[in-house]
């Protein structure tokens, strides 16, 4: 990953609208350029937005669209709040997606951008070198409770990067996933997190649900244990 943080300065770097974000450690995710830029989303639901990373890059691609954000965790949503509080079309939730709604258990990592609901398992810290550090408890709820589908304008993303709990996610966005056109979730080949469904159980979930596999990007191999994570693009087929 040290060739993508380099990229990342240097696309900063020759971008000064970008300065002030890198001076509180935060680059846009320009991994996701190349598979997201061909479209033109109205909306895009970032669950698991950590410190705004992905929101700066889909404000750069998609200047006109509305952005609801997910951050469960007091520290990264405050610095996400004092880099994009400016942005009127920017709306950040301190709250988990799940399929039910009340409290829940987060193992907040050495490295908070793993953080999950999942306990870390010992490939998490074999191949990452992260651990948990803590259990906090924040907010969960369904997603139509935060954000309803009559807010959802077409077309619409749904990012999910939530370090193992994919499907409780996408289980709680079950009764609006229609108002999507495109899924683009961090998926893994094996367990970094105790229980964590795999890749198959999402492929497996977004197809009952209409969804086709149309890209995986952004892949990393351990040179033990091969292929590791993703993230994978589904097109909503009745679009």
């Amino acid at each position: 990953m040290q060739w993508q943080t380099v990229e990342k300065g240097i696309f900063c770097a020759l971008r000064p609208q970008y300065w002030p974000h890198l001076r509180k450690g935060v680059a846009p995710a320009i991994e996701h350029l190349g598979p997201l830029s061909r479209f033109d989303f109205r909306t895009v639901v970032d669950v698991g937005a950590n410190r705004g990373q992905f929101a700066l890059m889909a404000r750069s691609l998609f200047p006109a669209a509305q952005i609801y954000s997910f951050e469960p965790l007091s520290g990264p949503a405050a610095v996400y709040r004092a880099l994009l509080s400016g942005d009127e079309r920017i709306h950040l939730f301190d709250t988990a997606i799940g399929a039910s709604s009340g409290q829940v258990k987060m193992y907040v990592t050495t490295r908070d951008d793993s953080s999950s609901m999942l306990k870390p398992g010992v490939a998490q810290d074999e191949i990452f070198g992260v651990q948990a550090s803590r259990v906090d408890e924040v907010s969960i709820a369904r997603l139509s409770e935060c954000v309803p589908a009559a807010r959802i304008e077409r077309p619409a993303l749904l990012k999910i990067d939530v370090q193992g709990a994919e499907l409780t996610v996408l289980e709680g966005a079950a009764d609006m996933i229609d108002a999507f056109d495109a899924l683009y979730v961090e998926c893994s080949y094996l367990q970094l997190y105790d229980d964590q469904p795999l890749i198959a159980d999402i492929a497996r979930w977004t197809d009952q649900h209409g969804f086709r596999l149309a890209g995986v990007y952004n892949q990393h191999d351990d040179p033990k244990r091969g292929p590791v994570q993703a993230d994978f693009l589904f097109l909503n087929a009745r679009a």
